[in-house]
């Protein structure tokens, strides 16, 4: 569920760094609340998990189950490393084309949500599939729409949504985790 920690951390980091005009004043600011609480609610659930972990045993399980141990093995480090080289490297030719600066936030969405879609397979896990193909279509329309009239809201389709989709996905992932630690089958062999 570490992972999911991870993820809850740069959902609220997308939500409240892109919450911003055109949005109105209100509506980002309820925004960044909505995800400070989200975000709270994945630590909570988080640390819920370590606590059972410890006292019964009951591993969290949130996917297909990937073996103990190997969830930041060679795969995962190999996934990171062409990610920031790709995060890095495209940042860097966007930069050369001249692109408006909003189509950095659309092209980190196109990334992370790539990066997921590639550790479905290795972690086992093909729900994390489902965020990373949203977030890939978020970070593709807000490079289409880094090149229209409707560039100041990149931040918001790339950023924002891609920040609650995160969220979501970890909040629905951590409830996904308690539950099976309270199933028999989780509790009841041990």
């Amino acid at each position: 569920m570490t992972g999911l920690l991870i993820g809850g951390v740069f959902g609220a980091v997308f939500v409240f760094v892109n919450s911003h005009p055109p949005l109105g004043h209100a509506l980002a600011l309820v925004l960044r609340i909505a995800a400070a609480v989200a975000l709270a609610g994945v630590v909570a659930m988080w640390v819920l998990a370590v606590g059972r972990a410890r006292s019964t045993g009951a591993e969290p399980g949130i996917g297909g189950g990937g073996a103990a141990g190997k969830m930041f093995g060679l795969g995962f480090a190999v996934v990171v490393v062409i990610e920031a080289a790709a995060l890095f490297g495209g940042i860097a030719v966007l930069r050369a084309l001249d692109r408006p600066e909003e189509s950095n936030v659309a092209w980190i969405a196109l990334v992370v949500g790539v990066h997921f879609v590639a550790l479905g397979p290795i972690w086992r896990d093909r729900t994390i599939m489902v965020p990373g193909a949203v977030l890939a279509a978020l970070g593709v329309a807000g490079l289409v729409m880094a090149a229209t009239s409707a560039v100041a809201w990149v931040p918001v389709v790339s950023g924002v949504l891609s920040g609650v989709t995160l969220l979501a996905g970890c909040l629905a992932a951590a409830g996904r985790g308690l539950a099976a630690q309270r199933s028999p089958a989780s509790s009841g062999r041990r």
